[in-house]
């Protein structure tokens, strides 16, 4: 790729990605285009354009874009219509933001003429892999810079010496060996590596950021009410909130409240396994809210087909496939779920734990006078329990005569 002339490149301000930017720059002698997003990670911004300006970035070239809207509107409450859950617990806080900060430096490479886009994920995990399938997904013939597969730097001892090589500025606190690595946005913190590697060892308490102690959460419980509308969460307490503001305000309800901490080992898309140490506060109570007012508005067997579907859908996002035609296929299936999936739902936050204590909508299927015990003129008569029984157990009865026949 000896010809790339410009490169749009996924940059936080970090040693990382400015090593990469600097990098780019005297290994391809190309012009480079910095993207920094902010996606709710809790990190001043302005520092990264100051930090390319420094590195010799034209002011035009340098893109710093609040998305944290757009990222919740339109990626991580679609997924959450699904239940989405990899492997059973994880929530997907990482692999859901990928796509978005793909799509966004394929745009910039449309506007100013890029030819090529780069990234600084390793060639160990699954990010490289959701960067590139969505950057091919979306530009298929736009050229990729993996620096971590290219260069012969592979300790932070000669990042550091290259940084100081080329007078990248390095703060003090960033010098010396990091505990563990940490990835961030508004729906989670994803902390790995290090102090974290062995799966035998509790994490110790320093790694967690987001979320208090579940031990250390107030001695009483606190309850909230979350409205939805069409399967999407609109409201705390009766208030109306954007999608950002909304999980923000779950997120700090989470955080004082203990909740939403997972430890998992999972199974990397490129083959190994690895030990991730996960923060959800406001998605987990999300969820558990997602599932309550689901419970009285959905149809048994709309219920029951999105379960069946919500691993697939989910190994798609992890794997990085949010762009692919099963992807938007399976997503529209949900949509259509969720047509009635309104209502309100109340809940009880306590050390830790997340509980459903009512739920109410206008579509509601829960019919009480079908479901009581009390005797009353209702459209149920229990002689019709007798035939419905015996019609399912035929095979079964079938299947019993054979077998005493064949025992004898």
């Amino acid at each position: 790729m000896a010809d790339v002339k410009r490169v749009v490149l996924a940059y936080s301000g970090g040693l990382d990605t400015s090593v990469i930017l600097k990098w780019l720059q005297t290994t391809y002698g190309c012009e480079v285009v910095t993207f920094t997003a902010d996606l709710g990670q809790g990190e001043e911004l302005e520092p990264a354009r100051k930090k390319a300006e420094l590195l010799g970035i034209k002011p035009e070239h340098i893109f710093i874009e609040d998305v944290r809207e757009e990222f919740v509107s339109d990626y991580v409450f679609p997924m959450f219509r699904a239940n989405a859950l990899y492997e059973g617990l994880y929530l997907l806080g990482t692999s859901i933001a990928r796509p978005l900060i793909a799509k966004k430096q394929i745009e910039i490479a449309r506007k100013v003429g890029g030819d090529a886009v780069s990234h600084g994920a390793t060639g160990k995990g699954n990010d490289q892999v959701r960067f590139e399938l969505s950057y091919y997904a979306l530009e298929p013939e736009i050229k990729i810079i993996a620096p971590w597969r290219e260069w012969d730097l592979r300790s932070r001892e000669q990042l550091i010496a290259f940084a100081e090589s080329h007078q990248i500025p390095i703060a003090k606190d960033k010098r010396g060996e990091a505990p563990f690595s940490v990835d961030a946005n508004l729906l989670h913190s994803s902390s790995e590596g290090k102090v974290l590697e062995d799966p035998a060892v509790e994490a110790p308490e320093f790694v967690y950021q987001r979320t208090i102690a579940p031990e250390d959460a107030p001695d009483r419980p606190a309850y909230i009410t979350v409205g939805f509308e069409k399967g999407d969460a609109v409201s705390i307490d009766g208030e109306a909130l954007s999608p950002a503001s909304l999980l923000t305000r779950l997120n700090a309800l989470g955080k004082e409240n203990g909740i939403g901490r997972l430890d998992l080992v999972e199974n990397r898309f490129v083959g190994m396994k690895s030990r991730g140490v996960y923060e959800t506060p406001g998605g987990t109570i999300l969820l558990k809210a997602h599932r309550g007012i689901e419970s009285i508005t959905l149809d048994r067997g709309a219920a029951h087909l999105k379960d069946e579907i919500m691993p697939r859908y989910a190994e798609l996002i992890y794997n990085g496939f949010w762009f692919s035609p099963e992807r938007e296929m399976l997503q529209a299936l949900i949509d259509k779920s969720q047509e009635m999936v309104t209502g309100d739902v109340r809940l009880k936050l306590y050390k830790g734990n997340v509980e459903v204590v009512g739920r109410s909508s206008p579509y509601s299927l829960y019919n009480q006078d079908l479901v009581t015990f009390e005797e009353g003129a209702v459209a149920y008569d229990h002689r019709d329990a007798a035939g419905f029984i015996k019609l399912n157990a035929l095979r079964l009865r079938t299947l019993g005569s054979r077998a005493r026949k064949i025992g004898g």
